[in-house]
C-alpha cells in the first residue's frame, strides 16, 4: 500500500479555517510515489471513500481522517483517473458527489489579464456563476457544474455557501488565481436555479455573506441569495436585429412610452407582460418603449434606481427569460425597448456591493466622492480599472444579451460634476483644478463608444440636466458619445407655461418658444417623465388650471405641441389617457379612467398623433438640423399661438397651437406653398373630447407673402388645441 502523500499541518489548519488562498494544492488528486493522493475536505463526515475509474471498472478506496475535517485516500494508479466522493454523516446514509478540486481553473491568463487591466469587454463570461458541461471521456461520464468567480481582491479567504450544501460553506473553499484579486471554484452537480452566496472573510477577519455581483438571477426579495441561471431562450428578433444596424436613430421617428414595470399593472409577471403591454403599445403606435429600472433591487416599492445586482433582471416578475421574450415581443411587433441604467451610486445594502471584502471596493474610498448624500448611496470609484470593467461590460450585457435597443443613463449630471450637490469644502478639484470628475467623464466615453461600436444600432440616451457641452457629440471630437439627451430645459418651461392661467400665458410666451434657441445643440429627447408627476407634483392633467374640459383641452394641445416640435418624444405611463392622480410606484394606474369619454378621447388622440407623427417624415427625418424648423411668427403673445413649419426638405408640415380659452378664425398662417393643406391632426376634435372647431378638413394657402412665407392661409385655430397641416 502506497502512502499518503504528506500535507503540512498548517496548511490543514489555514484550509478549515478557509484562509488557504489555494485549497487545490491541498484538495483534490496528488501524484506521489506512483500513486494518486486524493483529499477531500469533509468536516461533519462518518466515513469518506474515493470511488475511482480504473479502465471500465470502478473501485474503492477508503480515506482516512487526517487533521481539520481533511480526509486523505491513496488511488493505486499512476495517473489522476475520473473519481467521485462517497461520503457517510450520522444518518448513515451515502451521499455521492464528485470532487470540485479536480478541475482546472475555469479562468485562462487572457481573462485574468483583461480583467486586472479593466479591459475584459464580456466579463459576464467569466464571473458570477455559469454552468459548464464537460463531456464524456472514455468509459468516465459528461460532468456537469458550475463555476463560480468572484473579484474580491482584499478577502482574506472566499467560500462558496448554497442550498446544495445545505448552507454550509466549509466544504467549498474557494481559490484565488494569482494576482488578480479572482476567487474561483467548478462545483459539479450545481446547476440551473439554485440559489448560493459568497461567505467572504474581509479584511477585519469577519465572515460576511455576499450576493453575487455577477449573478444573473436573484432570490425575490427580501431574500437576497443568488441564483444560477443557464438561459435556454430562443429568439425570433432576427429580422428587427438585421433592420436596427442598418440603420440610425436621429433620422428615424421615436416616440417613447415609459413604463414602471410594477405599477404599469400589478400582479403581472414577464409572461403575462408579454401579452398585455406589447398589444397596448402596438395599438397605441408608440415606436419604443422604455422600462424603468428591471436591474434587481431590494425594495419592490420603490422606482429601482437603487440596484444591488446589476446583472439580475428583476426576479419578482419571474426570471431572466421572462424579461428575454417581452423584449423578444416587443422587437416582433416593430417596437425597441430602452432600458434605465444606474451608473452613477449603487445601494448600501451590506449583502450587496459595499465594502465586499471589507474595505471600498466598488465604491471610491473617499467619502467626497464615494457617497451620495442626496440619494443615501454609495458611489462609485469611476477610476478604478476593475470597476471601470464591471461597468461598461454591464452595459454590453443587456444590450447583447438581452437585445436592448439603447440605454438611458440616469443621473449623468451628479457623476460629471465633483461638486454635484455639494457646499464648498465639501468637494476637491480635480488635478487641473476644475470641479470636473475626469474619471466619470473618462467612464461614460468608454460606455458609449463600446457600446456603438459592439453592437450597432443602438442608441445611448443622457438624463443630463445641465448644459454640459458636448453631450451628444461623439467622442472623436470630444464629446460624451452619447445619441441623445433629454430636454430637461424643455420640460420645466413646458410645464410652467402651461400651468398658468391662459389670461397670463401671454407674459410667459418665451417659455414655450426659448427651446428652439438650443434645440440643435444636441440631438434632444423632449420628456414628460416620471420624475413631473411625483413628489407633490401633480399628475400632468392636475398642473393645468381650469376646468376638466380646459384641462385635458390644454393636455391635449401640450401632445400636438410636442410632437411636432424639434425633437423626439417621451410620455410617461398613464399620461395616454390623462391620469387624475398623481403617480405612486405602490399602485398601479387609474385604468378605469378609459370608461370615461374625455379621458378616452386623450387615449385616442395619441394613438391618431402616433400614426401622424409617424407619416410624416418632415417632422423626424431632419431632426437634427436647423432648416428643418422655421418659425411662423414666434412672439404672437396676445393671442397665445405657436405656428411654426417642419421640413425634411422634400416634405413640409405646418403645425399651429393655440393656448388661449377662446378660439381664433381667420387667422393668417404662412405656408411652404400655395395649395390645399389638409387638416391632418386637430386635437379639438370630437373624438377626442373637443368642441368640434377646425377647418373641416383643408385650407387653401393663396400665394402671398407672409412673414417671409410665399403663401397663407386664414385657417381656423380651435381654443386650446394644436393642428398640424400637410400638402394634399
Amino acid at each position: 500500500m502506497t502512502p499518503a502523500q504528506p500535507v503540512d499541518p498548517r496548511a490543514l489548519a489555514l484550509i478549515a479555517a478557509g484562509e488557504h488562498g489555494d485549497p487545490h494544492a491541498v484538495l483534490g488528486p496528488h501524484p506521489h510515489a506512483g500513486a494518486v493522493t486524493v483529499r477531500v475536505l469533509r468536516p461533519l463526515a462518518r466515513t469518506v471513500t474515493v470511488r475511482w475509474l480504473d479502465g471500465e471498472t470502478w473501485r474503492d478506496a477508503p480515506a482516512e481522517h487526517v487533521a481539520e475535517g481533511v480526509w486523505a485516500a491513496v488511488v493505486e494508479t499512476a495517473d489522476v483517473p475520473a473519481y467521485e466522493v462517497v461520503t457517510t454523516y450520522d444518518d448513515g446514509a451515502e451521499h455521492l458527489a464528485d470532487d470540485p478540486y479536480r478541475f482546472l481553473p475555469t479562468l485562462g491568463d487572457v481573462d485574468l489579464h483583461l480583467i486586472g487591466e479593466g479591459r475584459h469587454e464580456q466579463l459576464w463570461t467569466v464571473l458570477g456563476s455559469r454552468v459548464i458541461t464537460y463531456p464524456a471521456v472514455g468509459a468516465a461520464p459528461a460532468v456537469t457544474g458550475t463555476a463560480f468567480a468572484v473579484w474580491a481582491p482584499n478577502a482574506r479567504g472566499v467560500r462558496l455557501k448554497s442550498e446544495a450544501s445545505e448552507w454550509d460553506s466549509r466544504e467549498h473553499p474557494m481559490r484565488r488565481l494569482g494576482t488578480s484579486g479572482v476567487w474561483e471554484l467548478f462545483v459539479p452537480g450545481i446547476g440551473h436555479g439554485v440559489r448560493y452566496k459568497y461567505d467572504v472573510l474581509q479584511t477585519g477577519g469577519a465572515w460576511r455573506e455576499k450576493a453575487d455581483p455577477l449573478a444573473r438571477w436573484a432570490e425575490v426579495p427580501p431574500a437576497s441569495a443568488s441564483r444560477v441561471f443557464d438561459s435556454s431562450y430562443a429568439w425570433g428578433d432576427d429580422a428587427w436585429l438585421a433592420e436596427r444596424a442598418a440603420k440610425g436613430h436621429v433620422d428615424q421617428p421615436m416616440s417613447v412610452y415609459e413604463v414602471h414595470l410594477g405599477s404599469w399593472r400589478q400582479g403581472r409577471g414577464y409572461a403575462q407582460l408579454a401579452d398585455e403591454i406589447v398589444a397596448y403599445v402596438r395599438d397605441l403606435g408608440f415606436t419604443h418603449v422604455e422600462f424603468m429600472p428591471v436591474m434587481q433591487h431590494p425594495f419592490g416599492g420603490s422606482w429601482g434606481y437603487h440596484v444591488t445586482g446589476y446583472y439580475a433582471a428583476d426576479s419578482r416578475f419571474g426570471d431572466p427569460d421572462g424579461l428575454r421574450l417581452v423584449i423578444d415581443r416587443l422587437h416582433r411587433e416593430g417596437i425597441g425597448v430602452i432600458l434605465d441604467w444606474v451608473p452613477g451610486h449603487f445601494a448600501t445594502d451590506e449583502w450587496a456591493l459595499s465594502l465586499f471584502d471589507g474595505t471600498p471596493l466598488y465604491e471610491h474610498p473617499d467619502p467626497q466622492r464615494g457617497w451620495h448624500r442626496d440619494w443615501g448611496s454609495f458611489i462609485f470609484d469611476f477610476g478604478r480599472p476593475e470597476v471601470r470593467n464591471f461597468l461598461v461590460a454591464n452595459a454590453l450585457f443587456w444590450l447583447e444579451e438581452f437585445h436592448a435597443d439603447g440605454l438611458r443613463v440616469d443621473g449623468v449630471a451628479s457623476m460629471l460634476y465633483l461638486d454635484y450637490s455639494r457646499e464648498a469644502g465639501e468637494w476637491t478639484p480635480n488635478v487641473h483644478g476644475g470641479r470636473e470628475n475626469l474619471e466619470a467623464i473618462a467612464l461614460l466615453q468608454e460606455v458609449d463608444a463600446t457600446a456603438y461600436r459592439r453592437v450597432p444600432g443602438i442608441t445611448m440616451i443622457a438624463e443630463e440636466s445641465t448644459s454640459w457641452p458636448g453631450v451628444t457629440r461623439p467622442t472623436s471630437s470630444g464629446g460624451l458619445g452619447f445619441g441623445f439627451k433629454w430636454n430637461m430645459g424643455w420640460m420645466h418651461d413646458t410645464l410652467e407655461y402651461v400651468s398658468r392661467d391662459p389670461a397670463h400665458r401671454a407674459y410667459h410666451h418665451g417659455e414655450m418658444s426659448f427651446a428652439t434657441a438650443y434645440a440643435w445643440s444636441e440631438n434632444f429627447i423632449l420628456p414628460l417623465s416620471h420624475d413631473e408627476v411625483v413628489h407633490g407634483k401633480g399628475s400632468l392633467v392636475q398642473k393645468i388650471p381650469g376646468d376638466r374640459w380646459r384641462q385635458l383641452a390644454t393636455l391635449r394641445a401640450l401632445y400636438g405641441f410636442m410632437w411636432a416640435h424639434p425633437g423626439k418624444n417621451l410620455l410617461f405611463m398613464g399620461g395616454e389617457f390623462a391620469q387624475e392622480g398623481e403617480w405612486a410606484e405602490s399602485r398601479e394606474l387609474e385604468w378605469w379612467l378609459l370608461d370615461l369619454a374625455d379621458h378616452r378621447g386623450v387615449h385616442a388622440l395619441l394613438r391618431d398623433l402616433n400614426r401622424s407623427y409617424r407619416a410624416a417624415p418632415a417632422i423626424w427625418r431632419a431632426d437634427d438640423t436647423p432648416s428643418s424648423f422655421r418659425w411662423v411668427d414666434p412672439d404672437d403673445a396676445e393671442h397665445n399661438v405657436f405656428a411654426f413649419v417642419r421640413t425634411d426638405g422634400d416634405t413640409s408640415l405646418v403645425s399651429a397651437s393655440n393656448f388661449a380659452a377662446v378660439p381664433h378664425h381667420g387667422y393668417r398662417i404662412g405656408f411652404p406653398h400655395a395649395g390645399t393643406w389638409r387638416e391632418v391632426v386637430n386635437t379639438d376634435a370630437g373624438d377626442y373630447g373637443g368642441s368640434g372647431v377646425g377647418n373641416q378638413g383643408s385650407v387653401e394657402a393663396v400665394a402671398g407673402e407672409w412673414y417671409g412665407f410665399p403663401a397663407y392661409a386664414d385657417v381656423t385655430l380651435p381654443p386650446l388645441a394644436t393642428v398640424w397641416f400637410a400638402p394634399a
